[in-house]
């Protein structure tokens, strides 16, 4: 019999949680023990062994969690780290939910349960529906829940009526069937993590280079000799990049962290599988460590390009590559001109920062041969986060930083694949290039008009104009702002349909009829077709490579996301539909052949992708100082200088993971490098702030966000009961975990261009409970 939990030891009181302290090192024993026990109270001890030892193996799986890359040609006995393990205990736990776990519990009763109580009941087994009236979900099988989907479809007054997301976790394979089965139906409505994560820096980055990924390779980091890390907690989202800045260290690096807390990875790293990781005190990363104020960063580096600028005034032909800058950009005049403008008091208001430290950080520059810029959602989930990615991109461009070894840009992607997918068609606003090769490859006719993005989709709901939603994965509820708004608008369509491994709160919060179809994982054997199939993903610095699951699947009942994706097109399209997706389902490699035809770089996709650590995919800026921008040279845009300032009374507040998270998914109730010990529902504050505003740490408050509408009426928005939590942030600054923060961001509080929603800075007020 399968395992289930005990259903009462999940449920927790916020009242019960202890504070300790932040910590000033990461890893080490402590994380080992961790992923141990998390490993052995979900799979079991000899699971859990077999298991890891394959993960991130050149014949083992990939890592369902981050997408940091491997280093090339090298792999660690144990090649993950904390919260990959924790990532693959969640995935691979022999836990259990089917029919009987949904007789049990009317959909009412589960709403009323954390995420985490939700995450922790095991691994989806049937497939199971919905119906309207009803109020426990019941067994329906594949046919029927297929037909299903077909007929809400088919009877759609336009294709445009129906969105379908993509979670960053689906493999190459299954998103570019995906993608054609929307595209065959008719629309380019593609919501993915991607519209409110990267998105800022795909936008941004396509216009400065040509290209929306990053510029380095592991390698690259490793030899570089300057390392700005922006915006970015690697401590937490993403472990392994720890190990590589500790080998930058060993070969000279100076690292400078940028952001607004002091984060436990950034500090100082112990990594546990060296005997100094053990037994000593690790090796501090940062060098020096920049306290920005939330929302001053693009102040920071419009300050360093003047300081730049003016240095080289003083030392003609030292400081800007000015080959580089002649042979290879456009628009640096225009640039320069702007900058020479900005003044260095409303650098220094902005962020926070004393002169003496950006006048450092700009000497650090200067005398750097290979500068690397990393970000992650501090820059991106801001109104201002493109141009705060360009003026990043600018100071490289300034120092010819981008087509040589060891510099470049490093976005540091999220969930592992993210990339892939989009690389795959995954976008509501393909080029047409992608879409004529469709055209031709299937005998199909692409649909041309833009589709939504994840924010316009809501929109799209909440106004009626969408009657079936569809999620590939992930957990849409839970990873969207504006969570009243945003579950409205979901309980306003005709069919929601979640394809997923393990329930989440996107189940509960359902159309009319709901459907949940569950799926295998990464870590799951896949035999769709008789024959073992393999799927191949995109890590972050764009190497392809496979993922070959070994476990046995939670139940016969489970499929693959190609199966799953193949079969409803067989029911939505019919016998005569020109793609094959009989062949597509029963051989990975037809769906592999098809995209090295459609996908530039994908050329002899099967044969390179065997290969012991797979291929790279082209990068022109990279490979060859080529860039595919309108005037065909890296671009330097002349951006306005925004900031945050901070009203009277009030903080300003960016959303974050607990270090016992990935995304949605709450893996327990602890955060060990904030000092935080059974709940989540904690605000960091200055403990100045705290007593300015009239309260004391450990107060319980709610959490009311201002937001000025276009018409410039006065929204709120409230989280209820957070215990106030003293914490060295920058004065007038917040910072408390999301999901339980989504229902603060409104809707429509977007980074302009990207329409990323603006996570990273809400203006709220405290108020005594």
């Amino acid at each position: 019999m399968p395992r289930t939990p005990d259903e009462t030891r999940y449920e927790f009181d916020e009242s019960d949680v202890v504070v300790s302290g932040e910590k000033d090192r990461a890893a080490g024993v402590p994380a080992v023990l961790v992923s141990l026990q998390r490993g052995v109270e979900q799979m079991g001890a000899v699971r859990t062994a077999r298991t890891l030892l394959r993960l991130n193996q050149r014949h083992g799986f990939d890592c369902p969690g981050c997408a940091w890359p491997e280093t090339p040609g090298h792999r660690k006995h144990a090649e993950f780290c904390e919260n990959g393990a924790k990532a693959v205990a969640e995935e691979a736990t022999v836990r259990r939910v089917g029919p009987e776990f949904f007789a049990r519990h009317p959909v009412a009763d589960l709403l009323g349960r954390t995420e985490y109580w939700l995450g922790q009941q095991g691994r989806l087994t049937h497939p199971m529906v919905l119906r309207p009236g009803a109020t426990h979900y019941e067994p329906i099988s594949w046919e029927s829940a297929f037909d299903l989907i077909a007929d809400e479809l088919r009877g759609l007054d336009s294709p445009d009526a129906a969105a379908f997301y993509t979670s960053g976790r689906t493999s190459n394979e299954a998103a570019f069937l995906y993608q054609l089965l929307i595209r065959s139906f008719g629309t380019n409505n593609m919501p993915d993590c991607s519209n409110m994560c990267h998105e800022s820096s795909g936008t941004a980055l396509t216009e400065s280079i040509g290209i929306g990924k990053g510029s380095v390779s592991v390698p690259d980091l490793e030899h570089a000799d300057l390392i700005l890390i922006a915006g970015q907690n690697p401590g937490t989202n993403h472990p392994r990049m720890l190990s590589v800045l500790e080998k930058a260290k060993a070969n000279g690096a100076r690292v400078i962290a940028i952001n607004p807390l002091p984060e436990a990875g950034l500090l100082r790293f112990k990594d546990p599988q060296k005997v100094h990781g053990v037994v000593g005190d690790g090796v501090a990363i940062a060098d020096d460590l920049l306290q920005i104020r939330i929302g001053g960063d693009q102040a920071l580096f419009q300050g360093l390009a003047k300081l730049l600028l003016e240095a080289e005034d003083r030392h003609p032909g030292t400081v800007l590559d000015r080959d580089f800058l002649d042979r290879h950009c456009a628009g640096f005049d225009a640039y320069a001109d702007h900058i020479r403008a900005v003044d260095l008091e409303t650098v220094v208001a902005a962020t926070g920062l004393p002169i003496e430290t950006i006048q450092g950080t700009a000497q650090a520059l200067i005398t750097s041969e290979r500068t690397i810029v990393c970000w992650a959602m501090g820059l991106t989930q801001h109104t201002h986060g493109v141009a705060t990615i360009q003026d990043a991109t600018s100071l490289l461009l300034m120092r010819g930083m981008i087509g040589k070894p060891g510099a470049g840009v490093c976005p540091v992607r999220g969930h592992s694949n993210v990339q892939g997918d989009r690389t795959m068609g995954i976008w509501e606003k393909p080029p047409e290039s992608f879409l004529a090769a469709l055209d031709t490859e299937f005998g199909i006719h692409a649909p041309r008009g833009h589709g939504y993005d994840a924010v316009e989709a809501i929109r799209a709901m909440r106004d009626g104009r969408i009657g079936v939603f569809m999620a590939m994965g992930g957990n849409f509820v839970s990873a969207t702002p504006d969570t009243e708004v945003t579950e409205t608008a979901l309980r306003r369509c005709a069919l929601t349909v979640q394809v997923s491994t393990k329930l989440n709160r996107s189940h509960l919060v359902t159309g009319r009829t709901a459907l949940i179809l569950p799926s295998l994982g990464r870590t799951d054997k896949d035999l769709t077709g008789g024959r073992k199939q393999v799927v191949t993903v995109e890590d972050s610095m764009s190497v392809v490579h496979l993922s070959r699951g070994g476990l046995k699947p939670p139940g016969p009942q489970v499929r693959s996301e190609v199966a799953i994706v193949c079969g409803l097109a067989r029911a939505l399209f019919g016998p005569q539909h020109p793609v094959p997706w009989d062949e597509f389902e029963a051989d990975y490699d037809r769906i592999r052949d098809a995209i090295a035809r459609v996908v530039p770089g994908f050329t002899d996709f099967n044969t390179r992708v065997r290969r012991p650590d797979g291929f790279v995919l082209p990068h022109p800026p990279r490979d060859e100082r080529r860039f595919a921008t309108h005037t065909g040279k890296a671009n330097f845009v002349v951006n306005d200088l925004h900031w945050l300032p901070v009203p009277e009374g009030r903080l300003i507040l960016q959303t974050l993971r607990s270090h016992d998270q990935y995304n949605t998914t709450i893996y327990g109730l602890d955060d060990r490098y904030r000092g935080v010990k059974g709940g989540r529902r904690v605000v960091f504050c200055h403990p100045d702030d705290i007593t300015a505003l009239g309260f004391a740490a450990g107060d319980r408050v709610d959490l009311i966000s201002e937001w000025t509408a276009t018409d410039d009426t006065v929204e709120e928005r409230t989280a209820e009961d957070f215990m106030l939590v003293a914490y060295p942030t920058p004065r007038g600054n917040a910072a408390a975990y999301y999901p339980e923060t989504n229902p603060l961001v409104p809707l429509d509080h977007v980074a302009r261009r990207s329409n990323t929603p603006v996570s990273k800075a809400v203006t709220i007020r405290l108020q005594r409970r």
